[in-house]
């Protein structure tokens, strides 16, 4: 390696190719100490850099940090560990090509924290473990790997806290147990270095390595160390550390980790790429002499520092001022569940200034080569999940897995001058916010924002208001009803008036019958030949299409109904086509009433996933939403249950929230519209009277 360059006038550090990069992401649940670890790990590297003392806010975004380390480029990626920002976990996931689960000793794993592991396993991911808050009473270190352990696989610890006074109290050091050599008079530690021994070195690629270790050959720290990187890189075999960030116990060991054990980019294959129009874009791998390939990560806009964008360059070199190539096909690859993300495809934009992350600072960059992690100024055009191309061979990364948002809030402008100015910050923010999607209600006339949850809507909204100056208020959600004929009725549309001049007079009878759900409409001509004139009827049948679509009792679309023309008049010179598409409506409007109208809702089909121990609080819960279940399944993850069922979606507007609660943040969901089905008559009662 030849080491890392720091380009004149600025800190910044400048890997000459992607195996001097480290890009690895902190996840695990919200009070782990994530964010106090990455201030220790970046304090220990930079200089004049100072970690937070003051008790932490937890966060809301991914904070990125770029310095050196030895002889690499260690990019490390915060995330947030409350559920609703789940989007931003997906995306320094993205970002980088190894993760390091930052637990507390004290509190054990969550649900959360094992399923997130599973989805890295899915992806091949190699995983590290740090162990934080091993001072505080009830922390206990080979508890917490154990756990590890019996959750993870193959998870053995490459070193061992000292603690004087015993589990649960000050951490004074860390015992290395790579560097210990085998025979050495720590009887106690013995049985641990033997585990992690036998783990690490059946990953080796000197396949007789396992076999003379059994056999009684001594292994020695250089050996294991050499073997560590590829066992770790299988994805197999997880290292585990101990750490107490405040006395900097643990640190240089994770630190060393990051340098010599996790994989660099060009160890690591790139996400799939495709050209715009579709194809295939062939082979890419991370080459700094490549076509430039690079996916925009997290996008925000300051006040100050204007638009920025987190990019992530894939293949290729990124420099100031190079036009590039801004691809978006988030509707394409999401199946149009995220509402407000339109696909694009801009063929010019320019890249800004170039830097290095460095929490909330940033420090000046010439350039970011494959593999590297940049903050880029001024890129208008790009939205978060955006890919970045060469103007001459434009490219497509498949976007990362994208939750669903799934909690409903209807907003407006307090102030109506500020609906213009409303519209403009929507967008910006659904440009920055994947997990945002917007809907404008056609039906219900209303702005409905979906969200991940509480604290994501509360952040929305505190950045309506606060940041973009645009206040609004929330409104109850309406569902867009639908209405249908129950029962077969005669009625007869007449209008007949003069006013001067020609008059207006139609006559029509119809018959109006209900079809079965999803059949839609159907229009009939039954009438005795001549009765209605040809040209008129048609316009029956237009006005009739009409009233339905405005709705015949509630103002709700009327639908799967059979409208039979069965009679009706027409005058010679007062008939006209507006004149029967009016008597048609008012038919439909006399025909209509609480004995021949019932009121339809959506109901969707859910899909709700939890621990095995939530199964019956959840399925308790589902009869008080009017919900039906249709069976339960083992879960693709151990340990936890599918439950399949069907409810009113206006049933599902607080369901987030509620089935956090009943699961003990454990439950996830999906929903998808499954069909209309009667409203029951007091809840149509209900919006009869509020109408």
């Amino acid at each position: 390696m030849g080491g890392v360059n720091r380009p004149p006038g600025t800190d910044a550090p400048a890997p000459a190719s992607p195996r001097e990069i480290r890009n690895v992401v902190l996840v695990g649940p919200a009070g782990a100490g994530k964010s106090t670890l990455l201030d220790h790990l970046v304090a220990a590297r930079v200089e004049g850099r100072r970690p937070k003392e003051s008790e932490r806010i937890p966060s809301t975004a991914i904070v990125a940090a770029s310095f050196a380390s030895g002889e690499v480029v260690v990019n490390l990626i915060d995330t947030p560990g409350t559920p609703d920002f789940v989007g931003e976990v997906r995306a320094g996931l993205r970002a980088a090509d190894a993760a390091l689960f930052v637990v507390s000793g004290v509190d054990g794993l969550d649900d959360a924290t094992k399923m997130l592991w599973h989805e890295c396993e899915g992806a091949g991911m190699p995983r590290a473990i740090a162990v934080t808050r091993l001072e505080q009473a009830r922390a206990d270190f080979d508890a917490m790997v154990t756990a590890c352990r019996r959750a993870f696989g193959q998870a053995e610890p490459l070193g061992v806290p000292v603690q004087p006074d015993g589990p649960g109290t000050e951490v004074t050091g860390l015992v290395d147990l790579l560097a210990m050599a085998t025979g050495e008079e720590r009887p106690d530690l013995e049985d641990r270095r033997s585990r992690m021994v036998e783990a690490i070195i059946e990953q080796s690629e000197d396949e007789t390595l396992l076999e003379r270790y059994l056999e009684g050959e001594s292994i020695g720290p250089e050996t294991l160390r050499a073997d560590l990187h590829t066992a770790v890189a299988t994805a197999r075999f997880f290292p585990v550390l101990p750490t107490n960030a405040s006395s900097g116990v643990g640190v240089e060991e994770l630190l060393d980790l990051i340098e010599h054990a996790l994989p660099s980019p060009a160890d690591v294959a790139v996400p799939r790429v495709y050209r715009t129009n579709g194809g295939d874009f062939g082979a890419v791998t991370c080459d700094l002499m490549g076509p430039l390939v690079a996916e925009v990560v997290r996008t925000t806009t300051d006040p100050f520092v204007g638009r920025q964008s987190l990019v992530r360059v894939f293949s290729g070199t990124l420099r100031p001022d190079d036009p590039v190539h801004v691809s978006g096909h988030l509707q394409q690859f999401a199946q149009g569940r995220l509402g407000g993300h339109d696909d694009h495809d801009d063929d010019l934009d320019r890249i800004g200034a170039l830097a290095a992350p460095l929490g909330a600072d940033s420090r000046p960059k010439s350039q970011a080569i494959a593999g590297d992690l940049v903050l880029v100024s001024r890129l208008v055009g790009a939205e978060t999940t955006d890919t970045l191309s060469s103007p001459g061979q434009p490219a497509l990364v498949e976007p990362w897995v994208l939750p669903e948002p799934l909690l409903p809030v209807a907003i407006r402008a307090k102030s109506e001058g500020d609906e213009d100015k409303l519209a403009s910050v929507l967008h910006t923010l659904v440009s920055q916010d994947v997990t945002m999607r917007l809907d404008l209600n056609v039906e219900t006339h209303q702005i409905v924002l979906w969200t991940m949850g509480p604290a994501h809507l509360a952040l929305l909204l505190h950045a309506l208001e606060e940041q973009h100056h645009v206040p609004v208020a929330a409104e109850p959600l309406r569902t867009a009803l639908r209405e249908t004929f129950v029962r077969a009725c005669e009625v007869e549309g007449r209008l007949a008036k003069q006013s001067g001049g020609h008059g207006q007079f139609a006559v029509c009878r119809l018959q109006v019958e209900p079809l079965p759900r999803g059949a839609g409409f159907e229009f009939v001509d039954k009438a005795v030949r001549g009765a209605v004139p040809r040209q008129f009827v048609a316009a029956i049948e237009k006005g009739a299409r009409a009233q339905l679509d405005k709705g015949v009792l509630a103002g709700y679309p009327a639908v799967d109904v059979r409208v039979t023309l069965l009679d009706g008049k027409a005058h010679p010179v007062d008939s006209s086509d507006m004149a029967f598409q009016a008597a048609a409506g008012q038919a439909l409007r006399d025909a209509a009433n609480e004995s021949t109208v019932s009121m339809l809702e959506p109901i969707d089909a859910v899909d709700i996933e939890v621990a095995d121990e939530s199964v019956g609080s959840v399925l308790a819960d589902l009869p008080g939403r009017r919900g039906q279940v249709h069976g339960t399944e083992p879960a693709p993850h151990q340990g936890r249950t599918m439950i399949h069922a069907e409810i009113p979606a206006q049933e599902l507007s607080r369901y987030p929230i509620d089935l956090r609660s009943l699961s003990h943040g454990t439950g996830t969901f999906t929903r998808r519209f499954a069909r209309y089905d009667h409203l029951p008559p007091q809840l149509a009662q209900d919006v009869l009277d509020a109408g």
